[in-house]
C-alpha cells in the first residue's frame, strides 16, 4: 500500500509540475536595437558601424525614428513585466519614459501634429485598441473605439490609417477618422505595415506559402493592391527610406530594392562580425541618414 501511495505521489507531482511548465506564457525574445549611420557614395548606399542602443536583456524592439532623426522610441518590457514606450536619446545616449502604466503599450507612432504618438494599448481586460498619448505628457486618449484587437497601424493622413487586426486570419483594414467606419481590403497579412513615401499607397506582407511572404501595396483610392516584390526567405519585416527604396534584412545581411528599378534584392553590408544577427524589424530616420535595427540578443 505505501509504494502504491508513493506511485500516485510521484506522478501527481510530475503531472503538476507539466502543467505549471505548459501554464507559464512564453516571454518575448530578447532582443536589441542597434542605430547605424546610413550615407550614399558613388550611387551605392553605405551603412556605418552599428551601435546596441538598448544592450540589455529582454524585449527592445518596436523602433521609429523622430523628425529629426535625433532620437528613437521604442517599445521595452523591464523588470514589472509592462510594455512601455521609451525615448532614446542618440547624442546624449540618454533615454526617458514616455508611458509608465499599468497597461502595456506597443508600437509608438509619431502621429501627424508632431505632438503626440500613437501606439497599441493592451488594456486591463487584455482589449487592443489604438491610444495616443502626448510627448510633452499628459492623460492618453482612445483613437479608435470600436475597432479591436488592433496589432499594428500606420497613419495615411490625419483622416485615414491603415490596420493590421488581429484574427483568423488576421486582415488589413482601412479606418476613416471622419466617418469612423473601417473597410476590410486584405487578409491572411503580416507586420509590417508603412505608408509608401510620397504617394497615397500602404505597403503590406501577405503570406504566399510556408515562410514566404510578397511585399504588397494597397492605392488608398482605388482600392487595387499590386506586388511590389517578395521578401527575403523567413523574413516578413522590411521598412522604406524617404527616397522610396525598401530595405530588409537576412540574418545578419542588409539588402535594398528599388521598386521599378531593381529585379532583385541588393545585398549592401553583412553585419555579422558587429554582432547583429536574426536582424527582424527596421526604422529609416526621416532624412534617411541613419536606420535602426533589431537584432537578436540571443545570437
Amino acid at each position: 500500500m505505501t509504494n502504491k501511495l508513493s506511485i500516485l505521489f510521484i506522478v501527481l507531482m510530475s503531472f503538476t509540475v507539466v502543467m505549471a511548465i505548459i501554464g507559464q506564457p512564453q516571454a518575448p525574445p530578447s532582443s536589441n536595437i542597434f542605430v547605424a549611420d546610413l550615407t550614399v557614395r558613388d550611387g551605392k548606399m553605405i551603412v556605418g558601424k552599428p551601435v546596441n542602443i538598448t544592450n540589455r536583456d529582454g524585449y527592445n524592439n518596436q523602433p521609429s525614428f523622430m523628425p529629426d532623426g535625433k532620437s528613437v522610441l521604442y517599445t521595452s518590457i523591464r523588470e514589472d513585466k509592462q510594455a512601455d514606450i521609451y525615448r532614446h536619446d542618440l547624442a546624449k545616449s540618454t533615454e526617458a519614459n514616455v508611458t509608465n502604466t499599468k497597461e502595456s503599450e506597443y508600437s509608438p507612432t509619431l502621429m501627424l501634429d508632431g505632438k503626440s504618438i500613437s501606439v497599441i494599448r493592451v488594456e486591463a481586460d487584455q482589449t487592443q485598441r489604438l491610444w495616443s498619448f502626448p510627448l510633452s505628457g499628459g492623460q492618453p486618449s482612445l483613437v479608435i473605439e470600436k475597432v479591436k484587437p488592433v496589432g499594428y497601424h500606420a497613419w495615411i493622413d490625419a483622416d485615414n490609417l491603415a490596420l493590421f487586426v488581429l484574427g483568423s486570419p488576421s486582415t488589413l483594414q482601412l479606418y476613416n477618422m471622419k466617418t469612423q467606419q473601417a473597410e476590410t481590403v486584405a487578409s491572411d497579412i503580416g507586420r509590417s505595415l508603412f505608408k509608401v513615401p510620397g504617394q497615397m499607397k500602404v505597403s503590406f506582407t501577405q503570406k504566399i506559402a510556408g515562410n514566404q511572404w510578397e511585399i504588397n501595396e494597397l492605392d488608398v483610392k482605388t482600392k487595387a493592391i499590386s506586388k511590389i516584390t517578395t521578401t527575403q526567405i523567413g523574413n516578413e519585416y522590411y521598412a522604406w527610406t524617404p527616397s522610396g527604396v525598401l530595405m530588409t534584412a537576412n540574418n545578419g545581411k542588409l539588402f535594398t530594392f528599388k521598386p521599378g528599378t531593381d529585379t532583385e534584392w541588393r545585398e549592401i553590408a553583412d553585419l555579422s562580425s558587429a554582432s547583429v544577427k536574426g536582424i527582424t524589424r527596421l526604422a529609416v530616420s526621416p532624412s534617411g541618414d541613419k536606420i535602426a535595427m533589431v537584432a537578436d540578443r540571443s545570437k
